[in-house]
């Protein structure tokens, strides 16, 4: 059972439809949130949104393309509708990571990955925030990465990315902050999801360069997650969270 009470509260979670964003998003239905489970895919989303009912939870489907702004915007206010009027936390968890030489990224890959990491975020956080500073309340998470914070080969585009992501988490904890709105940051490290499968024994590799030495699962980045948006994160503004086996301590 949660620790964790979001009773009334509507959480929107982006991605959450398979990886960290499901877990996330089931997290969140057992601790009492209203979640909109978002994503491409109809169908895995309507699966993510019946687990949660049929646990007792609250939950529906907002199907978005996070690289099209006019999804982008659908998806805000279609959260604020299914959610009564509100929408009081916010999961920027979508993300797309191709890696590869620089060389070989060409301008749509490029714009792709940009649009969907860091412009989706960004035009989330200017529909809904404003509405939850005018509430007095409301907590903004965004799931980056461990490799936002060291240069790591192939990984220049996708790094930069959630390196921006993680800036703005600080800038829009100093700007939303004083509203009572909390903006914060977790950065996994090697987890185990649908999306990483194609790394292979990469993964592992990886990370074994944790002192945990393992690979993290989802369950254990969305913990760092629900905990940020709950309110025992309460005076925690502006914070990345490694969840990352220890690897930004080597």
């Amino acid at each position: 059972m949660s620790t964790y009470d979001f009773s009334g509260q509507t959480a929107l979670v982006t991605g959450s439809t398979s990886g960290i964003g499901r877990e996330v998003a089931l997290q969140l239905g057992a601790s009492g949130a209203h979640v909109i489970v978002s994503g491409r895919d109809s169908q895995r989303g309507e699966a993510v949104v019946e687990t949660i009912r049929a646990a007792g939870g609250t939950a529906d489907f907002a199907v978005a393309d996070l690289a099209d702004p006019a999804s982008v915007s659908h998806l805000a206010a279609e959260a604020t509708r299914l959610g009564d009027g509100h929408v009081d936390v916010l999961v920027n968890n979508a993300g797309v990571f191709p890696f590869g030489p620089t060389a070989d990224v060409d301008d749509a890959t490029f714009d792709a990955v940009m649009a969907t990491n860091v412009r989706a975020p960004f035009r989330l956080v200017a529909l809904l925030a404003p509405a939850m500073a005018s509430r007095g309340a409301g907590a903004v998470v965004n799931v980056t990465t461990m490799v936002a914070s060291f240069g790591a080969s192939g990984m220049g585009l996708y790094g930069s990315s959630k390196a921006a992501l993680q800036l703005l988490t600080k800038s829009w904890a100093a700007e939303f902050g004083p509203s009572g709105v909390r903006v914060n940051a977790v950065s996994p490290g090697p987890t185990r999801t649908e999306g990483t499968e194609v790394m292979g024994d990469g993964l592992d590799q990886l990370a074994a360069t944790t002192p945990a030495g393992r690979v993290g699962l989802a369950s254990e980045v969305a913990d760092g997650v629900v905990f940020l948006a709950s309110s025992a994160a309460r005076h925690v503004h502006g914070a990345v969270l490694p969840v990352d086996g220890g690897r930004l301590a080597v």
